[in-house]
């Protein structure tokens, strides 16, 4: 790969004005800034860690990796950009992945547009200088025409708030905010408490190091095999021959990435020695494919059973004690659901001596004591917790900061009953307020990077239609919004999704409405619409003048 641009030193301070502010200097963040920069707009990041990353920052468990596919899974703006990194794994695990938004960081010297170790804490909209006031942790304001938010939809980690945890003595953790000099836990007795994506690609690693490792499982989960391995170098080479088409037909399709294996027909026209060598064959390819093995397994709840006691059969298979096989086998909710886990070990580590499970869900935790976990009568002792518990997902970074639009409304008071966005992109009553990937997007049931750069693109485009049309403002109007969250939760209900107790409606979080939040309907659907919206001059926003 080609060398990267020598290092720009990061922001000291912020200026007291600019055209916008960036909230996050992940992969929706870098890319604004740089947007930003080509149009001649001004404009700074703020960032709460030391370092650019997002995501990839914060989450630097053991076994942390993309289950997205690497070749996919890059910015697709920059042919040669694209040429130029070159990834070594089919998917790729979190220090590649952060070296590499790194090396774009400094190739497009984007370090110095951005703060770090700065948390903002309030953001203000002035209706008589149509402008946003943004304050942080360090006690420095900023004012900016627009403001946007690149804080990432699963970027506020949650502990949950067992009894006791205060007086535990040994050491805990949450996989969202890892440790960054790494944990050794060699001959120790380790406690995870969660079996959701983090806890399924930490477990293996962890069991390999620890004494004895114990996992507490609330709710079982479907995991597929990630069949990991080097980079497929006829796929990079088909790749790098014509990327922006690979990248435009991942942007026209329903997940945000080029389709291998396209579903032609409903599980139920197959059969039994049918679908069993066709669920099979995509097992064994590894990833997300089987989710597409049949075109109807997120409408169909019969067709939807044949997959998930496939995979049922394969953890019979694979896990040797047949109680153990049974309590890790989903049976609440229909396969895929729940956001599918792609793995690498998970169920073959249940075999190995050192590992213990624990079935929560009748007998939940009680506390967290001073020495381990106590579940009924029984006390787990332990040296170290861990807790993947996962995130208050696509609402939690927002709701942290004190988001105040029209009339001193309070963001958090405005999504009380759950978020509501006009395309994920904006909120009725918060002017020039933009909310990368925000509920009502694409979002976590995409390629996150497609759906990012779509957004980006977007709000782009807008804001140059703005300096264009001598206009100063954009906002959703409630009408527009409150169609478009109706249309969001006709497209859910129509699927199988909300038939899962799933952080897609913050079920995880107690408290938290139930709303569906991302957008089922498709990348491409939806990009589709955004786009007749900006061609119809922004229709369903209320555009005002210099």
């Amino acid at each position: 790969m080609t060398a990267p641009a020598a290092q720009l030193a990061p922001l000291s301070r912020l200026p007291a004005s600019v055209d916008a502010v960036i909230v996050g200097a992940g992969f929706a963040g870098l890319y604004m800034l740089l947007r930003l920069r080509r149009m001649n707009m001004s404009a700074v990041v703020i960032e709460a860690g030391d370092g650019v990353g997002g995501t990839w920052y914060w989450n630097r468990y053991p076994g942390a990796r993309c289950d997205i596919e690497s070749l996919e899974y890059q910015y697709g703006f920059d042919d040669d950009l694209a040429r130029d990194w070159k990834w070594t794994e089919r998917y790729a695990a979190q220090p590649e992945i952060l070296r590499y938004i790194q090396f774009v960081a400094d190739r497009y010297e984007l370090r110095d547009g951005i703060q770090f170790e700065t948390r903002v804490t309030s953001a203000t909209f002035d209706e008589d200088a149509k402008r946003w006031t943004v304050t942080t942790n360090r006690g420095e304001t900023v004012s900016a025409r627009f403001c946007i938010m690149a804080t990432g939809c699963l970027s506020s980690a949650r502990v949950p708030e067992f009894k006791g945890l205060d007086s535990f003595t040994g050491e805990w953790y949450h996989t969202g905010a890892w440790p960054h000099e790494g944990v050794d836990f060699t001959g120790k007795r380790v406690g995870v408490i969660g079996t959701g994506s983090s806890a399924i690609q930490s477990i293996p690693h962890i069991a390999r190091q620890a004494a004895h490792l114990t996992v507490f499982q609330r709710t079982a989960n479907f995991s597929i095999p990630a069949h990991n391995g080097p980079v497929d170098p006829e796929r990079e080479k088909e790749m790098s021959a014509q990327y922006s088409v690979f990248r435009a037909r991942a942007r026209a399709s329903q997940g945000g990435v080029v389709p291998r294996m396209v579903p032609v027909r409903s599980a139920l026209e197959a059969t039994p020695e049918e679908r069993q060598q066709e669920y099979q064959q995509r097992w064994e390819y590894g990833g997300f494919a089987i989710g597409s093995t049949y075109n109807d397994l997120a409408i169909n709840k019969e067709s939807n059973d044949t997959a998930a006691e496939f995979v049922r059969s394969k953890i019979r298979e694979i896990v040797k004690d047949p109680e153990t096989a049974e309590v890790l086998c989903p049976r609440d909710y229909p396969f895929a659901t729940k956001r599918l886990c792609i793995d690498i070990d998970y169920f073959e580590t249940y075999n190995r001596p050192n590992v213990s499970l624990v079935d929560v869900k009748g007998s939940p935790i009680e506390e967290i004591t001073r020495h381990g976990v106590r579940v009924g009568d029984k006390e787990y002792e332990f040296d170290a917790i861990v807790f993947a518990t996962g995130f208050d997902a696509m609402t939690g970074a927002l709701s942290n900061i004190d988001i105040r639009g029209r009339d001193g409304l309070a963001l958090t008071e405005k999504w009380e009953h759950g978020p509501r966005t006009y395309l994920g992109l904006q909120v009725a009553g918060f002017p020039n307020l933009f909310t990368i990937t925000g509920p009502g997007s694409p979002s976590v049931l995409s390629n996150m990077i497609v759906s990012i750069e779509q957004h980006v693109d977007w709000i782009s485009d807008c804001l140059g239609y703005l300096r264009e049309h001598e206009l100063q403002t954009i906002e959703a109007t409630v009408e527009a919004e409150d169609a478009w969250v109706d249309h969001v939760n006709q497209v859910a209900n129509f699927t199988l999704y909300p038939l899962a107790n799933s952080w897609y409606i913050g079920a995880n979080v107690p408290g938290k409405p139930r709303v569906f939040m991302p957008y089922i309907g498709g990348v491409g659907v939806y990009g589709a619409r955004c786009a007749e919206v900006a061609a119809a001059d922004y229709e369903g926003f209320t555009l005002g003048g210099m």
